[in-house]
């Protein structure tokens, strides 16, 4: 019984798996932390890996998830030409509190407002925090739920295997 659960957790993994290696980014439009509108597929720059965090202000698994990443950012940058991109699905009456928790924390990240969750729904985010790896062709290559102190540090093995360091 324990190896058929084994079994088809494994298989379920990998059809999740599978599943995001097919997706591209959606064209749905989204503000810029500046208010200013933009298509979500422009985002990924072509030839570098570009990391998509779902979060909140609200939601303190995903402050802390973005506080881990910080620390490693500028490595991170260097050693696997990658970027992040921060997205927030506060409602547009909350949307308020996020430059100014952007701001307080130093996060360079770009930072983009999905007010109305068109994109959290387009990308099959229900819960923040939602991370994703988009490779240099503009794949989601990988994906993980939810925040655990360590959680980066698998992030970061995944960045280097997605870059081929």
């Amino acid at each position: 019984m324990k190896n058929i659960l084994l079994f088809s957790f494994a298989l379920i993994a990998l059809a999740f798996q599978a599943n995001a290696q097919s997706q591209t980014l959606p064209s749905v439009q989204v503000k810029n932390i500046d208010g200013q509108p933009l298509d979500f597929k422009t985002v990924a720059d072509s030839g570098k890996l570009t990391v998509i965090s779902f979060w909140a202000t609200w939601c303190a698994p995903c402050i802390k998830e973005l506080e881990a990443i910080n620390d490693h950012y500028a490595d991170w940058q260097k050693n696997y030409n990658m970027k992040l991109v921060a997205v927030s699905i506060d409602d547009a009456r909350n949307s308020k509190k996020v430059k100014p928790k952007v701001l307080g924390y130093g996060w360079d990240y770009q930072i983009i407002l999905d007010e109305n969750m068109d994109l959290a729904r387009a990308m099959n985010v229900n819960n923040p925090p939602l991370t994703f790896i988009v490779d240099r062709s503009g794949n989601v290559v990988w994906s993980h739920q939810g925040y655990t102190p360590g959680a980066e540090e698998e992030l970061e093995k995944q960045l280097k295997a997605f870059s081929g360091k």
